[in-house]
């Protein structure tokens, strides 16, 4: 069974840096697309960005230059290095595992961010 840790977040002031780390165990990472989605009070949960199992990533267009989305094969890990944080940046950020051609979605518990002074 696919499990998700997600880990990294806390508190941190508008314009400074978190990274987010999202380990996984259960099956073989390599044919996992990986991506990060995160969730307001009171909001839906909103694609992040993603990394494909091909190497390449995705993000949403308001994340683009702010966030870097990796995986490293060999450590089962994915990562969300996020740069210049916004106060509207808060939320739990969630880890989602999704297997080459199969439709389930796997989740971690998440993980709190907060951006504030």
């Amino acid at each position: 069974q696919v499990q998700l840790v997600e880990s990294g977040g806390g508190l941190v002031q508008p314009g400074g840096s978190l990274t987010l780390s999202c380990t996984f165990s259960g099956s073989d990472f390599s044919i996992y697309h990986m991506a990060w989605y995160r969730q307001a009070p009171g909001k839906q949960r909103t694609f992040v960005a993603s990394a494909f199992i091909n190497g390449n990533t995705n993000y949403l267009d308001t994340m683009k230059g702010r966030f870097t989305i990796s995986r490293d094969n060999a450590k089962n890990t994915l990562y969300l290095q996020m740069n210049s944080l916004k106060p509207e940046d808060t939320a739990v950020y969630y880890c989602n595992a999704r297997r080459s051609g199969y439709s389930r979605d796997y989740w971690g518990q998440g993980t709190q961010v907060t951006v504030s002074s």
